[in-house]
């Protein structure tokens, strides 16, 4: 789930050295009066949380906490700049703009609260269109974005203090990680933390120092000069130019020499990349992207009013409704995942706030009769079901009881169950025995050439040829075998638990040709999700023989056709890659190479994934589905392969059988 996820101060990511947080910490946990659901994001300063904050009458709230690292808690310098950031962000009110919700210390470490969005930030935005197949942005939509971003900025830089005094907030680090788009459609502004101010002090910026992404910086921010409000304007400019266009803008081999592009070179007009694109916001383009700034929009206000007069000329849909379906299309599986994996952790911290209202009220020295603890156990069938137990010691804060609650945190499934057994199942509950180990195979690959790619049931592993792959399932996999320049080889082999079987392949070297004709002069086009350089017609690309591959062509006004081709070693397989023109009335459906099918049967079941001793990323069929633990994910019913990848890159693989109507589970131990 995305939130307002901000940088560390100073917009220098450092890496995180020893003094960095502890992989064991166990979540959720309390946190002063938050409860820590998740870590999201840490960098060399700062380490980012998904939090729930809860009060009186049932109140809670999901928020973001930002916490200081240990290493940096005795940084004067740092803690300042932090706590300049939590200045300027608490005068700031708008809602464009992610609010600071609170800052302080909890057992000596500094943190600043802030506002949760749910959202995706523009970045992670393009990267699930292309994921998606989409293109192009729908021009509605990036326009709407980008006069969110001129409401929320041009609030901030006209801001005064309560004296009325100008506080010339300058955000300086304008770029598409900062920009959240909410799937409610609204848009948020984060990370003040490089923010200039009037208010500020001269050991927090310094002139001369480059703070910000580089490609979204302005010419006097890539020269190290004194800026202003109209540097933040510049890159808006930017950001709108790459969203209308789908091109970057300054993209040097280094970051000096994106710095020279920005200083030095002229700039294209967006109808050098886009033929078609409209002239009245190719000019509000250009003048945002003014090297003089006093030839620039001299506010964001300004380039908004002039942004808002071309959608009334244009009578575009521009809406916060429809830019909220388009966020809900792009992210619908992960909108699932999320929502499941949320319960879980609120079901967690309802178990934790359970137990430290209970021990609140035993030290204060209500009787002990009167009042139940709770204490957590697992059950055979994954539940967690909370127990009476005698209270804890005095002076033991119930430390031992609230940890045992969070280490069963890590499972991330199952159903949590707040209820008394009666005595009688007492017994029966605590002697619950874990399942038995399930027994694994063991396998040696090995092949010439060595240094080949191996697929397990067409997941691809860490691990090149020779390897010796461990915690197999038993039972029969696909194994496959390739490298660039030799044809793949497959193989069905049988495992079993005992010695490790070897299996040798002998790839043969190779390619098939695949010759793409008819396109559309400016047509772009990838192979298997791949960009490839496509130039003229004919166009002939070598891939890997005996492979399935899928090539899209795509460009602008055309509808976009996919294909499928499979080919063996020395063969040419030719394509027709001539796309339709998009008709008046909306876009036709894509095309493909390949006769209409009646689609696959949705999944009725779903497969939850966890792990203990740590994570790991998870892949089911080959297909990712982010890190431990999972949300319940929908799946056909049978047998599915998992495989759980850990931070070293080591994979190990589980199968599971998945019911109809049924959530079936598997847990990895690290």
């Amino acid at each position: 789930m995305s939130a307002a996820v901000p940088n560390e101060p100073g917009g220098n990511e450092v890496p995180a050295g020893p003094a960095g947080p502890s992989a064991e910490e166990t979540l959720p946990r309390r946190f002063g009066k938050y409860t820590l659901l998740r870590r999201m994001a840490t960098g060399g300063m700062a380490e980012i949380y998904l939090a729930l904050q809860r009060s009186v009458a049932g109140f809670e709230k999901l928020i973001v906490i930002k916490r200081i690292l240990p290493a940096m808690n005795q940084d004067r310098g740092f803690i300042d700049m932090l706590l300049h950031e939590a200045r300027v962000a608490a005068t700031l009110s708008h809602p464009n703009i992610v609010q600071t919700i609170d800052v302080g210390q909890v057992d000596g470490t500094y943190f600043i609260a802030l506002e949760h969005i749910h959202g995706e930030d523009l970045r992670s935005i393009v990267r699930q269109m292309k994921k998606k197949g989409v293109t192009e942005f729908p021009v509605e939509h990036a326009i709407g974005i980008i006069l969110g971003m001129c409401a929320g900025l041009s609030y901030a830089h006209e801001r005064r203090d309560l004296d009325g005094t100008a506080l010339n907030i300058v955000h300086r680090d304008i770029s598409p990680q900062n920009v959240l788009v909410g799937f409610a459609g609204d848009v948020k502004i984060v990370d003040f933390g490089v923010a200039k101010s009037g208010a500020q002090t001269q050991e927090i910026t310094k002139s001369g120092q480059l703070k910000g992404k580089v490609p979204y910086m302005s010419p006097e921010q890539a020269r190290g000069e004194e800026i202003d409000w109209r540097s933040d304007v510049f890159a808006i400019g930017v950001m709108l130019f790459e969203l209308t266009t789908g091109k970057r803008l300054f993209k040097g081999a280094t970051e000096f020499e994106t710095l020279k592009l920005i200083i030095e070179r002229d700039y294209p007009r967006p109808s050098w990349v886009s033929p078609n694109y409209p002239v009245g916001l190719e000019n509000i383009v250009m003048r945002a992207l003014e090297k003089d700034r006093a030839n620039r929009y001299q506010s964001a206000r300004e380039m908004q009013a002039d942004l808002e007069a071309f959608v009334r000329d244009e009578k575009l849909p521009v809406s916060s409704i429809a830019t909220a379906e388009f966020m809900k299309m792009l992210f619908e599986e992960k909108l699932a995942a999320q929502k499941e994996a949320l319960m879980q952790g609120r079901q967690l911290a309802d178990i934790i706030a359970t137990e430290i209202i209970h021990n609140e009220r035993t030290e204060a020295g209500a009787e002990s009769g009167r009042l139940s603890t709770t204490n957590v156990t697992s059950t055979s069938s994954g539940a967690i079901a909370l127990g009476s137990v005698p209270p804890p010691a005095k002076g033991s804060r119930g430390k031992g009881l609230v940890f045992g609650v969070l280490g069963l945190a890590a499972i991330g499934a199952g159903a949590f169950v707040m209820t008394r057994p009666k005595p009688e199942a007492k017994a029966e509950t605590a002697a619950a025995s874990p399942e038995p180990a399930k027994a694994k195979a063991k396998l040696v690959v090995k092949s010439e050439p060595a240094g080949a790619h191996i697929w397990i049931n067409g997941e691809p592993i860490a691990e090149k040829t020779p390897a010796n792959l461990e915690n197999l399932p038993i039972g029969q996999i696909d194994v496959k075998v390739g490298m660039e320049g030799y044809a793949s080889k497959t193989e069905k082999i049988t495992l079993a638990a005992g010695e490790p079987i070897t299996k040798n392949f002998t790839l043969q070297k190779g390619v098939v040709v695949i010759e793409i004709a008819g396109h559309p002069s400016g047509a772009n086009a990838s192979l298997d999700g791949k960009a490839i350089t496509f130039g003229a017609s004919p166009v002939k690309i070598e891939a890997t023989p005996g492979d399935a591959h899928t090539i899209i062509v795509s460009a602008a006004g055309f509808v976009t056709k996919t294909m499928k081709v499979t080919g063996e070693i020395g063969e040419t397989k030719k394509l027709d890659g001539a796309l339709d023109k998009i008709v008046a009335g909306g876009p036709a459906p894509a095309k493909t190479g390949e006769p209409a099918v009646a689609p696959p049967p949705t999944g009725n079941g779903k497969l939850m994934v966890s792990a203990s001793g740590g994570w790991c990323n998870v892949s089911i069929d080959g297909k990712p589905q982010g890190a431990t633990p999972t949300g319940a994910v929908d799946l056909s019913a049978g047998v599915h392969t998992v495989s759980c990848t850990d931070s070293n890159g080591k994979t190990m693989f589980q199968s599971s059988k998945v019911n109809v109507g049924e959530t079936s589970r598997v847990k990895f131990s690290l």
